[in-house]
This record gives structure tokens, sequence and C-alpha cells, in this order.
């Protein structure tokens, strides 16, 4: 680190945990960006970062404008969204809703190990959404805020070109069943959950039904197709550019794409995320608050490091990796931490 660095970051207002710091503006950093370049060649797949040191002011970005596979990171949208909604008062995220069997979503998420009946506020669907990126959490809200269509308006009227949600996880999770024979799309959620789970009250009365759909899609080898199309956008859950996803959770950081209370509550539920732990966090002592994402060949995490120089936007996108995912990932917090010792020395992470 240069002396000129090292004086800039240590005149940086040191705060923590949501409090005041100084801001600089926004000012490329060759080196960092080189830095960065040279470990993301090291990545199997493609890797893609935007980072904005928000005290120093140093941005920096690899294939900042490249489209990615949001996976489940598109679900900061869907949260900012709600949000936004209850400081306009069209939305009372105390507001009850009882989870029935037609809201169980395979994947990731808690909610789906619970009696049907449960009856949680729609604020605490949103935080299953973000901790444990709950797929049943998640089309409950994208049907709460008014669907795929109401999240991209939203998304556009921001000045986003490119964040989009393309389907509902209902709809994501249904595809194969749609490729094996155009009819599946009348399936219904119940029948797609009970293609991923082992709950007798799901699987027992469609069992000739599941052994058949499997069978169909072995013969016409459709998941051959699936991961031969893994590059084609409509078929992603959502699209994202890092520069695109940083901008929006750097509006989280600074309070500006919501109002303050409603940030101060998303930060609060990312700094309590319950996945991710190999990625972003894996050897930083510092905070972090973020969100994560995951499917076939894509390892993704976004959000805040509260480094001891200030908070860090940063927003890092992987596809196409081979190899364990637990590897992929494990790339990710190595170059976080590289990151933080960049603006804080190597003996702070």
């Amino acid at each position: 680190m240069t002396l000129t660095r090292a004086l800039a970051i240590a005149a940086t207002a040191l705060f923590l945990n949501g409090q005041a710091f100084a801001q600089a503006a926004a000012t490329p950093d060759p080196a960092l960006t080189k830095l960065l370049t040279a470990e993301l060649s090291r990545f199997s797949g493609t890797g893609g970062i935007y980072l904005h040191h928000l005290g120093t002011g140093a941005e920096a970005n690899v294939r900042g404008d490249m489209h990615f596979d949001s996976a489940s990171t598109i679900k900061m949208a869907v949260a900012v969204l709600a949000y936004r909604l209850q400081d306009q008062k069209k939305l009372n995220l105390n507001d009850r809703y009882t989870i029935k069997a037609s809201d169980f979503r395979g994947g990731s998420g808690i909610f789906k190990y619970h009696d049907v009946g449960l009856n949680p506020t729609l604020r605490d669907v949103i935080l299953q959404m973000i901790i444990t990126s709950d797929n049943s959490a998640t089309d409950i809200m994208i049907a709460k805020v008014g669907g795929p269509a109401a999240v991209n308006a939203f998304l556009k009227e921001q000045g986003f070109q490119t964040l989009h949600l393309n389907m509902t996880t209902n709809d994501y999770f249904r595809r194969p069943y749609d490729l094996a024979d155009a009819k599946n799309k009348s399936m219904t959620p119940e029948d797609v959950f009970a293609m991923q789970t082992n709950l007798e009250s799901f699987t027992k009365p469609r069992e000739a039904k599941i052994a058949a759909l499997r069978k169909e899609v072995a013969d016409k080898k459709i998941n051959e197709q699936m991961r031969k199309t893994a590059m084609d956008e409509t078929t992603w859950l959502g699209i994202v550019t890092p520069n695109e996803m940083g901008r929006l959770i750097e509006g989280i950081e600074k309070g500006t794409i919501a109002s303050k209370e409603a940030c101060d509550e998303l930060k609060r539920m990312m700094r309590g995320q319950q996945s991710g732990t190999r990625k972003i966090p894996h050897w930083l002592s510092v905070p972090v608050a973020h969100k994560t994402g995951e499917t076939g060949g894509v390892t993704n995490d976004v959000g805040m490091i509260y480094a001891r120089s200030g908070p860090i936007v940063i927003a890092f996108y992987t596809i196409g990796y081979e190899g364990l995912a637990a590897d992929a990932d494990d790339r990710l917090g190595h170059v976080a931490r590289l990151i933080v010792e960049y603006f804080d020395g190597p003996s702070a992470r």
C-alpha cells in the first residue's frame, strides 16, 4: 500500500454498524482494478465484480456491465420494492400472511419445513427471503408487490437498464417439465413442489404422476438440454450486472433507495444472513451485510463489508465455474479478504 493511500485511509472516518462516515467522490482506482482482474482470471468460470469504498471513494469493476445470472440476489429488488410500498402506505409489513400448501417451494428456505398455516408478518417473510433465501417467501412477496412486471417497472423507474426479474421461483422450478411437454405448464404449485420434496402429504397422492414426469424428463434428456442452454438469459431467475446491483446495494447502505428506516431494516436483515458463510465473509473479522445466490455453475454474493476504513459496497458474480461449489465460494472469500487488506492493511481483516 502506498503512503498516499495509507494517509487517505487513515483520514477516513471510522464508523461501523450504520453510523455516519465521511463520503468521498467516486474515483476509479486502476491499481485495485488490476488486482481484481488478476484474481478473477484464476476462476474456473467467468467472474464479474463491482466495488465502491464509500469512505475513500475508490471504485473498481471487472466485467461490471456483463450480464450475469442473478440467482437469488435478484430477491434484493423484491425486498426494496416491498419497503418502498410500505413507505408509500401501499403495503403494511406488519400484516400477517397465512402460508398455504400452494405457497411451498423447493430449493432453499425453511417455510417448507413448517406445518401449513404458519402465520408470519410480511416483514418476517422478507427476512426469510433474505437470510435463508426462502423461495416460498420469495413468491409470496413477489405476489404482494404486484408480480414480476411490477418489480421490473420499479427497477426501470430507478434507472436500471439491465436488472430484471424473469419469473417466479415456481415458474423457474417448473421449467424442466415445461420443456418435456408444454401441457405441464398447467402443473399446480403443489405438483411442482411434490417433485422436489419427500413430504408424503405432497408425494403420496401424486406417486404415479411423479414417476411419469421423471421418466419423461429422463427420456427426453431435459437436464442435458438445460445445461446446454445455461447461458440463455431467458432461463435465469433474473438478469443482473455487477455495476447495477452495486448501485442498488449502495442505495440501501446510503438510505437513498427507500426511507432511512426501511434501509436500516434491510441492512439489519442482511447482517443476519444465514447462508454463504464461505463467500464474502469467509476470512473476514469485520461485519458483513450480504445476500447470496447460487444455482448450477453460479455462485454470487452482494452486500456491504464494514471495513475499519469505511463501508465497501460489493457485488460479486460468477458463472460457468466447474468443480466444487465450496471451492468457488472460497474464491469469493479470498478476493474479499484481499479487498479488505487493500484498504485496511494486511493485519486487519
